[in-house]
């Protein structure tokens, strides 16, 4: 059983949010601890449960039984990945923050060179993995390299390519990013917005150790929303572009008729009529759903409700 260092020393915290995740906690912390020794004693585990309804909790309350310096983190229900995160963040005491995944896709060896980086450059702020390669189905795969093509666009930054949530950070980052207030929160995104000196270390994504994923199609596609109209007026200004196209059209349909009528030619038949409603209609419907979401976004964020409330802390 190790001492845990006071708040003052803490050179490394590691913020990882679980779900479920009874069958990886135990070889998630085997090679998590021997990882973050290798890099310091000085360092603390800050393991967010985030409204498990299996045996995590129970395996993380073991856990920080036989290590003091875990802390855990008991969310009141689930509040979703990137809430946990920011949970975790806000208790984090350590000089650097390192963020990771539950699920040991992101192999928790390569913490330390992401820290040894970090550390010798004291002009850097942050290091974070870029996947060289993912393991992962197909379909999931488009989905997600089109999302990252068209948000790295929307930043105008190469450093949101391929880039999740796996990074090291020192403590002024952290205040940077939790000074953020947003409920429709994508911490990537938040991370290269904030700024700062910022380099990347590759590395090759594994396939999930145990158990389903967390993150279904439907929780990455909300995710995705959450990030490109956070973050950009792209959707409302693409509205406008096509809205302006489809008066250029209808001036110009407006036109062919009349010379029609005039010349005795014609004009088009009721299912091409039908055809321009159908169309224009489903444009409008979705343009309507393009306001709503950024319309959802802004109510959220009027009802100021806490992004997460935290049930128990419990450590030594």
């Amino acid at each position: 059983m190790s001492n845990q260092p006071t708040s003052q020393n803490i050179a490394l915290s590691v913020v990882i949010p679980l779900l479920n995740e009874e069958l990886v906690v135990d070889e998630l912390l085997r090679r998590l601890l021997e990882s973050v020794r290798n890099v310091s004693e000085a360092f603390e585990i800050i393991l967010v449960d985030d409204g498990s309804t299996d045996q995590t909790l129970t395996k993380l309350l073991l856990a920080q039984k036989n290590e003091k310096r875990i802390r855990v983190v008991q969310l009141s229900k689930n509040f979703g990945h990137q809430a946990a995160f920011t949970a975790g963040m806000t208790i984090a005491q350590g000089a650097t923050i390192a963020m990771l995944d539950g699920d040991l896709q992101d192999p928790p060896e390569l913490i330390k060179h992401l820290y040894e980086k970090l550390q010798s450059n004291n002009d850097l702020d942050v290091v974070y993995a870029k996947r060289n390669s993912k393991k992962e189905t197909a379909s999931r795969g488009i989905l997600t390299k089109l999302f990252h093509r068209i948000f790295k666009k929307i930043l105008r930054s190469e450093s949101i390519d391929n880039v999740g949530n796996f990074a090291i950070f020192r403590s002024n980052v952290k205040e940077a990013m939790l000074s953020y207030a947003e409920k429709a929160r994508y911490l990537p995104g938040i991370r290269v917005h904030v700024g700062f000196n910022q380099d990347s270390i590759l590395y090759d994504r594994d396939e999930r150790f145990a158990g389903k994923t967390k993150m279904s199609l439907s929780k990455l596609f909300a995710l995705s929303l959450d990030a490109i109209f956070s973050f950009s007026n792209f959707p409302i200004r693409l509205m406008l572009i096509i809205g302006l196209g489809g008066l250029v059209i209808s001036f110009l349909g407006i036109i062919y008729i009349l010379i029609s009528k005039i010349s005795g030619v014609a004009p088009f038949g009721w299912s091409s009529t039908v055809m321009f409603i159908l169309f224009f209609g489903s444009l409008q419907l979705a343009f309507m759903g393009i306001l709503g979401e950024y319309v959802h976004r802004i109510y959220k964020e009027s009802q100021n409700r806490p992004l997460f409330i935290i049930k128990n802390i419990i450590q030594d």
